[in-house]
C-alpha cells in the first residue's frame, strides 16, 4: 500500500463488537484465495514440513483434536512467517475395524444385511460411499479451526499411492525374511472376529471369580492336584499342569499324569520355573491355546496345543458336549458340571484386570491363529539408536523412555486382520497353498513365478492399519517414487501426537523411515526430528473425556460459543508442557476476553489515531514510546524463542501479559492525550501503528482469525506497506527497536505509583475524575530516581494535582496508605484524602458494612465450630465454609484498617 492510500478509519468500518462467526468465514475464503498454504519449492528456502497425524475417517473433532491441531498449526503459521517453504499435509486413515464396523451396523440396521449376505466387492463398495458423504467431516472441521494445512495435498490411507507404498513395503519385507506367516497365540476379538495387537487392547478392572479345581491323580485313588483358575471353561482345553521345581509340596508328582475331569484325558505334571510358588495353590492347569504364559509353557514342554473356542466366541467340537455354547454359558455350565462330580473345592470373589479389545471392548481370547507377522528386533535397533545419538528427541524427554521401553522388548507384530475393508494382503497362492507375494494384482489362473502352478486365490485378509500409517510421512510425499517433494520435504521436522501412540504410530514410523529410505544417509532416514507429546485434555473432575462417560467437550459447540481464537488461546494458555489440563466450558470465557481486549484496544488505535505514519525511530522521545518499544523488543525475542523450542503456553502468557497489560492497560492510555485535541502529535500513532503490527504478527500463530481481520483494517490506515495478507507476512524483527534500560525502570516504578493511588480510590470511594493529592515515600533508594523519571506520567495517568516523592517526605495527617512492589515494599503511597471523602459519611458506611461481615462470620464459625457438621458433611462442603470464613475473616480486617485510617 502507498502512503497516498492510507486513509483515517471510520469507526463503523470497524464493528463494535467482534463477531468471530462473521469474520472467521472470511478470511478462510481470504487465507483459500491467497495460496499461501501450499509451498512454494523456492529452493533458496529452507524446508519445515508438518505431517497431521491422520485422524480416523469415522471420526468428529474432539478435544484432543482440537489440543493438537492449534498446536501444530501453531508451528506451521510461526514457521511459514519464519522464511520456510513450509508444509503441513493433512489427511485421514481408512480406520480399518472402526470403519468396517460402522457401515456393518448402519447396512444391518437398514437392511437386515450381513456382509457375507452381501460379498466383499458389494460390501467394500458401500463402505466406498459412505467414506465419500462422510470422510471428510473432521478435516471440514479443522479447518473450521483454523488449520493452515495444504488442503490440495489432503491425502488418505487407501489412496492409490498408498496402496501401492504398503505393498511395495510388504515385498521389501517379505523379501528380506521378515515377513512370515505361522500360527501363534494372537489376541481374539470374538466380537469383530478379527486378530488385535497387543498395543490394540485395553485393561480394566472387573469383578470376577477365582474358582479353586480338583484334578484326580491317575493311579492315587483320593488324591487331587488342586488347580486355581478365573476362566473355568478354559480347562477343556488343559494339556498339563505345572508346578515349581522346588516346591517339596509336588516334588513326587512331577511325570505323573492326572485324569483331565470332564474331557476324560491323561495330562502330565511338568516342572517350570515360571511357576510362583507362593500364588494360590502353587500349581498351574496349561492350556497352550487360550494363554500367553501358557502358551509359552506348552512350548518348553512340548505340550500339545487343544483349541476349544470359535472365532465367534462359542465352543468348538474339542470342548464335547459344551460344543456350541457361547464362552459366558460355557463358565456356568462347567463349573456346575464339576460341582456335581465333587471336583470345586474354595470359590472368592475378587476384582482382576481384564484385557478387552479398544474397539468393540469385548473381552480379548488368546487363540492360535494363522496370521502374518513382521519380525521386529531388526527394525527396532536403528530406532532406538535413532533417540540414543540425539538424532530423534521427544518433548517431553521423559517420553523417550516409555519409546524405548516397548523396542528394546519388542514383540513380532502381528499384522493381519481378518476383516475386508484395508490393505489387502498382497500374496497370491498356487493350488497346493504356496505363496507369492507382489506389488502388483496376480491374475487368477495365471502361473506362479516358481512353481509354475497355476495362482487360485489371493489371501482374504487385510493389513493392520497401522501397517499403512506408519509409511505416512514417506508415501503421502510419493515414495517409493523418488519424487520432488520426496527429496525436498523428506525428512519432516516436528511431529505432534498422543502418548497412547507413541508405540502403535510413532515408534513403527521412526522403524519404517530406516527400513525403507534407504538412498538417505543417518539421521536423513528417521522422518521427524521432534516428537512433540501434548498433553491430554482431561474433563472438570481431572476424568479422561469419553463418549461412554458423557463428559466431553465438543469444541464446535465451543468455536460457535466463544470463537475459534478463544478455543485456541485458551487450550494453550491452560495446557502446560509436561501436564495433563482440566477443562470445563467456562474455561474459554478467558480466550474469548482476551480476543475481545485485542479486537476493542485495535479499534481504539484504528479509529482514533487516524492515519498511522510510518515508524521512524530517530523522531522517538517521550518516555511512555520509549518503554513501548522496548519491551516489545524483549517481547519479540522471548516470543520467538518460545516458538521456536514449542514452548507454546510460554509463548500465551507472554504475549498475554505484553498484550493486556503493557499494551491495552498502559501504553494506550498513555497515548490517549497525544491522539486528539491540543495534546495531539504524529509519533504517538505512529508508534501505535508499529506496536500494534508487531502485536497482530506475534499472536497470529495463536488466534489467525482476529489477528488476519485487524491486519486487514490496520493496512487500509496504515502509511507503511504491510504485506497483504498477514499468513504471509513476516516474524517481527527487533529491527529499530532498542533495549531501553532507563524507561522501562522508570515505567516500573510509575506503574506501581499509579496502580496504588487507583486501588486507594477504590477503596475509599474517590472518582478517578477528582485531582488527588500524592505524597510517595521511597522505601528502596535504588528506584528514587527511576520514580523521578516517571513523575510527568504518573501525574497524568492518577490525576495528580499535587505529587511528593522523597526518602522521608512530610506525611498528611489521616491519608490512606498502601505499600506498592513485591515485598519488601519499594514505596509507601499516601493518599490525602482531606477534601476528598466526607469522613463521617465514610465511617457510617464502613461501621454498617463492618456489622454485616461480623454477623455472616459469627454464622460461618459457629457452623465450623460444631463437632457434628464437621464430621458429617461432606469434604468439600466443610471445605468451602472454611474458605468462606477465611474470606469474611480478611474482609473484616480490611473494612478495620479504612476504619482506623479515617480516624
Amino acid at each position: 500500500m502507498s502512503t497516498t492510500d492510507a486513509k483515517p478509519l471510520d469507526e463503523h468500518e470497524m464493528a463494535s463488537r467482534y463477531e468471530p462467526g462473521t469474520v472467521e468465514d472470511a478470511m478462510r475464503a481470504r487465507w483459500d484465495a491467497s495460496g499461501l498454504f501450499t509451498p512454494s519449492g523456492d529452493g533458496s528456502k529452507p524446508t519445515y514440513t508438518i505431517m497431521i497425524p491422520p485422524p480416523n475417517v469415522t471420526g468428529v473433532l474432539h478435544m484432543g483434536h482440537a489440543l493438537n491441531g492449534t498446536l501444530q498449526d501453531i508451528v506451521a503459521r510461526h514457521r511459514r512467517m519464519s522464511g520456510f517453504d513450509t508444509l503441513w499435509v493433512p489427511g485421514t486413515d481408512h480406520a480399518g475395524i472402526a470403519t468396517q464396523a460402522v457401515v456393518e451396523k448402519k447396512i444391518y440396521a437398514e437392511r437386515k444385511l450381513t456382509r457375507e449376505d452381501m460379498g466383499r466387492e458389494a460390501f467394500l463398495s458401500e463402505i466406498w460411499d459412505w467414506k465419500e458423504e462422510h470422510g471428510n467431516t473432521i478435516l471440514d472441521q479443522f479447518k473450521r479451526l483454523g488449520a493452515s494445512c495444504d488442503w490440495s495435498r489432503t491425502a488418505f490411507t487407501l489412496d492409490p499411492n498408498m496402496s501401492h507404498a504398503v505393498r511395495v513395503a510388504f515385498v521389501r519385507l517379505w523379501e528380506q525374511g521378515l515377513v512370515y506367516r505361522g500360527a501363534r497365540l494372537v489376541n481374539w476379538d470374538c466380537v469383530l472376529q478379527t486378530a488385535v495387537s497387543d498395543d490394540e487392547i485395553e485393561y480394566v478392572t472387573k469383578a470376577g471369580r477365582l474358582w479353586e479345581l480338583k484334578y484326580p491323580v491317575e493311579g492315587e485313588d483320593g488324591r487331587f492336584l488342586v488347580v486355581a483358575t478365573t476362566r473355568p471353561e478354559t480347562m477343556l482345553g488343559d494339556t498339563g499342569v505345572a508346578v515349581h521345581p522346588e516346591d517339596p509340596r509336588y516334588a513326587d508328582l512331577v511325570g505323573k499324569t492326572l485324569r483331565l475331569p470332564l474331557m476324560d484325558r491323561s495330562i502330565p505334571v511338568v516342572a517350570d520355573d515360571t511357576v510362583d510358588r507362593e500364588y494360590g495353590t502353587g500349581a498351574v492347569k496349561v492350556t497352550p491355546g487360550h494363554d500367553p504364559a501358557d502358551y509359552e509353557r506348552g512350548a518348553r514342554h512340548k505340550l500339545p496345543i487343544v483349541n476349544i473356542l470359535e472365532k465367534d466366541g462359542t465352543l468348538s467340537e474339542e470342548a464335547g458336549r459344551f460344543a456350541g455354547m457361547p464362552r459366558e454359558e460355557a463358565r456356568k455350565a462347567v463349573v456346575k458340571a464339576m460341582e456335581e462330580l465333587g471336583l470345586v473345592g474354595e470359590v472368592k470373589d475378587i476384582e482382576h484386570n481384564v484385557s478387552v479389545s479398544d474397539r468393540s471392548k469385548s473381552v480379548i481370547e488368546p487363540l492360535v491363529s494363522e496370521q502374518w507377522f513382521v519380525k521386529m528386533e531388526p527394525l527396532a535397533k536403528p530406532a532406538i539408536a535413532a533417540v540414543k545419538d540425539g538424532t530423534l528427541t521427544f518433548k517431553p524427554k521423559r517420553w523417550e523412555r516409555v519409546y524405548l521401553d516397548w523396542l528394546e522388548n519388542v514383540r513380532d507384530w502381528c499384522i493381519s486382520r481378518q476383516l475386508w475393508w484395508g490393505h489387502r494382503i498382497p500374496v497370491w497362492y498356487d493350488e497346493d497353498g504356496t505363496p507369492h507375494a507382489s506389488t502388483t494384482d496376480v491374475e487368477i489362473g495365471s502361473a506362479h513365478p516358481k512353481t509354475g502352478k497355476p495362482i487360485v486365490r489371493q489371501d482374504p485378509d487385510v493389513l493392520d492399519t497401522w501397517a499403512s500409517s506408519w509409511l505416512w510421512p514417506m508415501a503421502t510425499l510419493g515414495w517409493p517414487d523418488d519424487t520432488a517433494d520426496l527429496q525436498r520435504y523428506y525428512p519432516t521436522q516436528f511431529l505432534s501426537t498422543a502418548s497412547e501412540i507413541i508405540y502403535l504410530w510413532v515408534a513403527r514410523m521412526v522403524m519404517a523411515g530406516y527400513a525403507f529410505m534407504d538412498d538417505r544417509e543417518g539421521g536423513e532416514r528417521c522422518p521427524f526430528s521432534t516428537c512433540y507429546i501434548h498433553a491430554t485434555v482431561l474433563d472438570a473432575q481431572g476424568r479422561r473425556m469419553s463418549k461412554s462417560a458423557g463428559n466431553g467437550i465438543d469444541p464446535l459447540d465451543m468455536i460457535q460459543q466463544y470463537g475459534a481464537d478463544a478455543v485456541r488461546f485458551s487450550l494453550v494458555m491452560l495446557t502446560k508442557e509436561g501436564q495433563d489440563t482440566k477443562l470445563a466450558p467456562e474455561k474459554f470465557e478467558m480466550g474469548r476476553n482476551f480476543v475481545n481486549k485485542l479486537w476493542n484496544a485495535s479499534r481504539f488505535v484504528l479509529v482514533k489515531a487516524g492515519r498511522l505514519p510510518a515508524f521512524d525511530a530517530s523522531a522517538v522521545e517521550t518516555l511512555e514510546d520509549r518503554w513501548i518499544l522496548s519491551r516489545l523488543r524483549s517481547t519479540i525475542e522471548t516470543v520467538d524463542g518460545h516458538y521456536e523450542r514449542y514452548e507454546f503456553n510460554d509463548a500465551a502468557n507472554a504475549l498475554y501479559r505484553f498484550v493486556w497489560n503493557d499494551f491495552c492497560d498502559w501504553y494506550v492510555e498513555a497515548c490517549k492525550p497525544r491522539l486528539e485535541g491540543e495534546g495531539a502529535d504524529s509519533v504517538a500513532p505512529a508508534v501505535l501503528g508499529r506496536v500494534l503490527a508487531d502485536i497482530l504478527a506475534m499472536l497470529h500463530p495463536l488466534t489467525p482469525f482476529v489477528t488476519e481481520a485487524v491486519w486487514e483494517r490496520l493496512r487500509a490506515v496504515s502509511e507503511t506497506a504491510l504485506p497483504e495478507v498477514l499468513a504471509g507476512a513476516p516474524f517481527p524483527t527487533t529491527d529499530g527497536l532498542p533495549h531501553d534500560a532507563d524507561a522501562e525502570a522508570a515505567l516500573d516504578a510509575g506503574r506501581l505509583v499509579v496502580s496504588s493511588v487507583r486501588k486507594l480510590r477504590q477503596q475509599n470511594d474517590v472518582a478517578e475524575s477528582k485531582p488527588a493529592k500524592v505524597t510517595v515515600v521511597v522505601l528502596d533508594g535504588s528506584r528514587g530516581p527511576a520514580l523521578a523519571r516517571a513523575e510527568a506520567l504518573v501525574r497524568r495517568l492518577a490525576n495528580l494535582e499535587a505529587f511528593t516523592a522523597g526518602a522521608d517526605p512530610s506525611r498528611p495527617a489521616g491519608a490512606a496508605v498502601d505499600l506498592a512492589g513485591e515485598s519488601p515494599a519499594a514505596f509507601e503511597v499516601l493518599l490525602d484524602l482531606e477534601g476528598l471523602v466526607d469522613k463521617e459519611a465514610q465511617k457510617a458506611d464502613l461501621q454498617r458494612a463492618l456489622g454485616k461481615v461480623e454477623k455472616q462470620l459469627s454464622g460461618v464459625e459457629g457452623k465450623l465450630g460444631n463437632e457434628s457438621f464437621v464430621s458429617r458433611a461432606p469434604e468439600d462442603i466443610v471445605a468451602r465454609e472454611r474458605a468462606r470464613r477465611d474470606e469474611l475473616a480478611a474482609e473484616k480486617e480490611r473494612i478495620e484498617g479504612l476504619l482506623a485510617a479515617l480516624g
